[in-house]
Order: structure tokens, then C-alpha cells, then sequence
């Protein structure tokens, strides 16, 4: 089927979905495949439970004209989502990086909607489907979109540029992590500098951390738009400081070439919250929203999914963060964490998951980093924490963590809890 035939199967359509659990009446059903699962299989009971067409990949499942067979669904989703998002010409903002890409995709989302209708990435839907699916949901009363693109192997970021086409792109950072796909950090850096590449070649906007030589070095000698957190200069379209983080941080920013320094205080945990904040006000300020709408998105702005969460239960203050870990987002976590005050500190750490090769090194690197940390608790949770070398308490899994809790609970403490999501490590938080 040609992609004009069916961009009008899919514009006489309310949405796209994927689950046929979920129907919403006269939605578009794509039978896409998993490792345990053929979509193929459930495209009737997608029509049953509402929508208006399935399309499938496998003719054998096509009873009637509802069913619409084409080569390949995923393929088709993309292509799909790729034409809808060239019919509507709104600008795009895509950011990817190691690290606070989700957060920075929402302060900037919630930036933006204080002066534009903006569409942006639910969740993590970062991926060569969620990134599809994202795109489908823009219409006619959006003016911009953000769009989160996630990776873990060489050309996935490529990809996702073709399919999104952005105008404008941010790297948050780059650091260790998908090892095990990228085969290095070089492998990384490549990855990620695949949304500059096209934006370069593509004549789009760059917005960029100027603080961050890895980044600095991708961009050479291109045209950005840069901000900054640690020097001051009139180069940097925006400047950002950090004024405080106990235990939410606070900033001040100022635009280039201004006296006028303007404050905001976060519902964010960890200084290391400071170049997400920082992107996502240079963005604002490129697009024009005012420092006082800019200071009431990010004011209101309060995390979600136990990402950078900050809770205080009957016994213990916990800094939360069990959405996700690597090697570069534990090491600036523990760092941050000592640095905050309290009278006895802990900490629980999970496996860092995806690391291939590296994983033993890594986890080894915590371990070290942690022995001369001063922390009055260290409880490690995981396989790989169970291989090094520790003189800390260690658990092989989350549930063995919570069978320890039970019978010798914390109390008094003040916790950092991060862990790839993986682990599961959010269990435990209602026995701390």
C-alpha cells in the first residue's frame, strides 16, 4: 500500500495503537512483533475492542477489508509517522544523551507549553517505536513538539532523526552507558553525535552545554547556541548557577550581555540537575517565553516515575532514583550525595544493567568510589555488585535487599537509592 492511501486510512482514524488491549473507538491498530509475541495475532481483537483498521504484516490474518497487509508494520508505523510529521511542518526539538534527557525533554516540554500548544514524549516512548507513536499524536493545534530519542547501538539516533526530521537538538551528555551496544565510550560518542550530524546537515539549531568539553569537541567549529553553568561568559546565550540543593536545587540565570539574574527554585534532588535545568531555560529563552513563565513551569515542574525524587517517609529522608543507572550518572549521584548534610547517611545501590564486557570494571569503580566515601551505611544489590571485591553488605537481588529490611529495618537515615530500573529497587521503598 502506498503511503498516501494509507495516511488517509489513518487521518479518517482517532489514534494509533499498538496494544489491543487498549482500543480508543475508530483507532489504527499496527501489529508490530516482539520477542514473545506476533501483534499479527491479535489484530481482530483489536477491531473488536474498537478500532476502525489493523494493519499486519501476515495475509493469512486478513478476513476482510479492515485488514490492511503491508510489507512490513514496524517499517510502515515509521514511514507513516515520518510523512505525518512532514504534512504539519512543526518544529521539533530532539534531545538525547546518557543522562537527564527525560527530565530535560520535561522541564523543556513544560517550558514551552507556557506559551505553545507542545507536544511532547510521554514517559521514556524514546525509542524506533515510541519515537513513531509520539509523532502520530501531533495535530493541527500543536505549534511545536519535543521529542526524546534514546539508543543503545550505532545508527539508532540516525534513525530517529530521519523518521522525526527535528529543526533543533540538544545532547544533555555523554557518558557510560548501552556499553554493551556501543562497544566503548567512543562507540557512545559517535551514537549520540548522530543528532548533530543531521542537524548539521540539515540546517538546524544546536543548543549546547559549553562547560562540557565532549560535547564542545562533537560541535568543532559549527554555529551554536550555547549555555553555561560553571564560567560566565558573554559568549554563552544563557548562564546558570547553582544557588542551593538541600536537598531541592535552586538556581540564578541570567541571558548574555544582562546584569539581571533571575531565581528559581526546583522540585529537583542533586546538584547534577543543574544542566538539565540550564538546557532546558536556554531553550525557553531561545523561543522567547518570558523569565516569569519561565520560573513557573520549572517551579511547578515536580518528577515523577522515581527519577531525582526527594521523600521523607515515618523513619528516613531518601533520595530517590531507581529509573536508571550507569556508570556516569552513579558516580555523579554518590558525589552529590556527599556533599549533602545529615547526621547518619546511607546509601543502596543496584546493578548497573547493559554494561557487556565493562560491567565487572564498573561496578568495581563504585565499589572503590564508595570506600572512601564516609557513608555510615552501604547496602549493594545485584549480580554484578555480588562479584566485586566489597567490604559492604551485599545482596544478590531486590527481594533478598527486602527479606533484610524486614527484620533489620533503617531508621534515621538519610538514603540514596538509585539503581537501573531493572532491579527494581522502587520495591524496597516502603520498608525504608
Amino acid at each position: 500500500m502506498l503511503i498516501e492511501q494509507l495516511y488517509e486510512l489513518f487521518s479518517a482514524c482517532s489514534e494509533v495503537t499498538i496494544d489491543s488491549r487498549h482500543c480508543a473507538e475508530d483507532a489504527l491498530f499496527f501489529a508490530l512483533k516482539g520477542d514473545s509475541f506476533d501483534g499479527n495475532q491479535f489484530a481482530l481483537k483489536a477491531l473488536e475492542n474498537g478500532c476502525k483498521y489493523a494493519v499486519i504484516d501476515n495475509p493469512q490474518y486478513a478476513i476482510d477489508d479492515r485488514f490492511i497487509v503491508v510489507d512490513d508494520a514496524l517499517t510502515k508505523l515509521q514511514e507513516l509517522a515520518h510523512y505525518h510529521r512532514l504534512q504539519l511542518s512543526i518544529p521539533i526539538v530532539a534531545i538525547t544523551g546518557t543522562n537527564g534527557k527525560t527530565t530535560t525533554k520535561e522541564l523543556i516540554g513544560t517550558i514551552l507549553n507556557q506559551q505553545f500548544m507542545t507536544l511532547f514524549t510521554q514517559g521514556n516512548l524514546n525509542n524506533h517505536i515510541g519515537v513513531p507513536l509520539t509523532l502520530l499524536r501531533l495535530n493541527l493545534l500543536h505549534e511545536l513538539a519535543v521529542i526524546e530519542m534514546g539508543a543503545n547501538h550505532p545508527g539508532e539516533i540516525r534513525a530517529l532523526c530521519e523518521i522525526a526530521s527535528p529543526d533543533f537538538g540538544l545532547i544533555t551528555n555523554v557518558g557510560k552507558a548501552h556499553l554493551e551496544g556501543f562497544g566503548s565510550f567512543e562507540g557512545v560518542v559517535r551514537a549520540k553525535g548522530e543528532l548533530y550530524d543531521y542537524l548539521f546537515a540539515n540546517d538546524g539549531e544546536v543548543f549546547v552545554h559549553t562547560d562540557n568539553p565532549v560535547l564542545m569537541e562533537m560541535v568543532g567549529e559549527e554555529d551554536v547556541v550555547e549555555y553555561s553553568t560553571l564560567t560566565d561568559t558573554t559568549k554563552a546565550f544563557v548562564h546558570v548557577e547553582a544557588t542551593g540543593d538541600s536537598p531541592f536545587l535552586s538556581v540564578v540565570w541570567k541571558k548574555n550581555h544582562s546584569d539581571t539574574f533571575h531565581a528559581i527554585s526546583t522540585h529537583l534532588i542533586g546538584n547534577y540537575n543543574l544542566e538539565n535545568v540550564a538546557a532546558a531555560i536556554c531553550v525557553g529563552v531561545f523561543f522567547n517565553i518570558s523569565p516569569a513563565q519561565i520560573k513557573k513551569a520549572i517551579e511547578t515542574y515536580e518528577p515523577k516515575n522515581h527519577r531525582s525524587q526527594f521523600n521523607e517517609t515515618e523513619h528516613n529522608h531518601l533520595y530517590v532514583d531507581t529509573y536508571n543507572a550507569n556508570p556516569s550518572s552513579m558516580k555523579v549521584a554518590i558525589e552529590n550525595f556527599q556533599q549533602v548534610e545529615a547526621s547518619a547517611k546511607g546509601v543502596i545501590l543496584a546493578d548497573m544493567l547493559e554494561l557487556g564486557d565493562y560491567a565487572a570494571q564498573e561496578h568495581q569503580v563504585v565499589v572503590d568510589l564508595l570506600k572512601n566515601a564516609g557513608f555510615d551505611k552501604v547496602c549493594l544489590v545485584g549480580e554484578q555488585f555480588s562479584k566485586t571485591t566489597s567490604p559492604f553488605e551485599v545482596f544478590p537481588s531486590t527481594k533478598e535487599l527486602m527479606a533484610y529490611l524486614e527484620t533489620k529495618p533503617l531508621i534515621g537515615y538519610t538514603l540514596l537509592v538509585k539503581g537501573s530500573h531493572g532491579m527494581h529497587l522502587e520495591e524496597c521503598l516502603p520498608l525504608l
